[in-house]
């Protein structure tokens, strides 16, 4: 039976809840919130209900459960929000999201995605042909430029390589907007005329152009292929009438960004995480020699490459690329003994989740080590979900651990990455989790392949 009392929490703002602490240090603010209050803590902003949830039961029951209770949360609903991803994958809902989750399905099939290793390692040798010791790299803006292009040509077969630098910036402005997302313009509907707003819309619009471009390209080629934009192409409703126009460029663009982003993140801080623990470095590099002997890495290698999995799984679990879910309850409902009204927001935090002592045994330290078979075996399933989990999980995440492991072993093969001395690298939750200023580094040679 629920309690029908409100779950505890910290005292907000008589007006805006608990807005300016959130923004003053996000992840910090929600972190102290769920080591001092517990389970499940009551938040607010403005008069909008808040339930921070930090038991992996209670995210099981919002993910899996009683899924269908919960739609996208407001922040993602929100004018930007729409404006950027339409009514795609990320954003959809009820029988239309099931739709297209089954049409795009295909293309992340096992088989398919294994045919897509190659290109995975033939351009990140690319990108390291442009390479020289010594030289001082943005990693993170090297993995966002090289995800992308690789996305591009296996979902779409374009090449992104003229347009990447374009899509760079322009996700720049746009994680710059949603850093920003709890403020008094979006929950006024994103309705005040504020010089971010329109540097996000005139980035989209580039976004729109490429995407376009993309789509005319293949409509005009006249080409039959069997990547994810021909299906799309193909799609034919029960009546026979085919996607819009619209409709294409909802599904591409999600696709598009969230098929690049959240790899190139992983890696990114996967690199500032061996840089400054080489005894992982040193571990990783042995079983590159070990199982490489001096080649490239091949779709083949991956089961050899355990330790591999295992750097980029414990790099997600204390840099979870996707940072926190949100979802919004559509009737009344109980959560841990604690009543939910119809319309409150649920938050789910996997920064915390991943950093919970109950979990993880010295939760701050990286150790790819503790991701052993006993440790899976005890792991409450839902202490660690990098991907999300229950009927929205994320649709590419066997793409992008897969991604992540080859594009690693290709580059730790051949180049040690330093930080940059005297360079402050700080996480920023925007809706992605993005190093603020990037993440410097000086490449060092290892002599050639392992």
């Amino acid at each position: 039976m629920s309690s029908g009392l409100t779950p505890p929490g910290p005292k907000g703002h008589f007006l805006i809840g608990h807005l300016l602490d959130s923004n003053r240090d996000t992840l910090n603010f929600l972190t102290q919130c769920a080591r001092q209050y517990g389970d499940i803590v009551y938040l607010t902003a403005f008069n909008l209900p808040i339930y921070l949830l930090n038991h992996p039961d209670d995210i099981e029951y919002v993910l899996v459960t009683n899924n269908r209770n919960f739609i996208k949360d407001k922040w993602l609903r929100t004018r930007a929000g729409r404006r950027l991803l339409g009514n795609g994958l990320l954003t959809s809902e009820g029988d239309f999201w099931l739709r297209q989750r089954r049409l795009a399905q295909p293309a992340f099939h096992r088989e398919q995605v294994a045919a897509y290793g190659q290109i995975m390692v033939d351009y990140t040798e690319r990108m390291l042909a442009n390479w020289q010791a010594g030289q001082v790299h943005d990693i993170h803006q090297d993995m966002m430029r090289l995800t992308l292009e690789i996305v591009a040509k296996t979902l779409f077969d374009a090449d992104a390589a003229s347009a990447a630098d374009e899509v760079g910036r322009a996700l720049e402005v746009v994680a710059a907007l949603f850093d920003s997302q709890a403020s008094f313009s979006d929950f006024l509907g994103n309705l005040l005329p504020m010089p971010s707003y329109f540097r996000f819309h005139q980035a989209v619009k580039r976004l729109d152009r490429i995407i376009h471009h993309i789509i005319q390209q293949r409509r005009s080629s006249g080409q039959e292929k069997k990547d994810l934009l021909a299906l799309l192409l193909a799609a034919q409703d029960e009546d026979g009438s085919r996607m819009t126009d619209q409709q294409l460029r909802d599904e591409t663009m999600t696709l598009f960004l969230a098929g690049h982003e959240t790899t190139a993140l992983a890696l990114s801080w996967t690199w500032y995480l061996l840089a400054q623990h080489p005894e992982v470095e040193n571990k990783l590099v042995a079983e590159l020699r070990e199982v490489l002997r001096g080649r490239a890495p091949s779709v083949t290698d991956l089961p050899q490459l355990r330790y591999a999995e295992r750097v980029i799984k414990e790099a997600m679990r204390l840099y979870p690329p996707a940072w926190a879910i949100g979802r919004e309850a559509i009737e009344d409902c109980e959560i841990g003994g604690y009543h939910v009204p119809a319309g409150a927001q649920i938050m789910l935090c996997q920064w915390i989740l991943h950093r919970d002592a109950r979990y993880f045994d010295q939760p701050e330290q990286f150790s790819p080590d503790r991701w052993d078979e006993e440790l899976e075996k005890r792991l409450p399933r839902y202490a660690y979900f990098p991907f999300g989990g229950g009927p929205r999980l994320c649709i590419g995440s066997s793409f992008a651990m897969m991604e992540a492991v080859l594009i690693l072993a290709t580059i730790a093969s051949r180049y040690q990455l330093k930080l940059v001395a005297g360079h402050s690298v700080t996480p920023m939750p925007s809706i992605t989790l993005r190093p603020k200023e990037g993440i410097k580094v000086e490449v060092a040679s290892r002599g050639g392949t392992l």
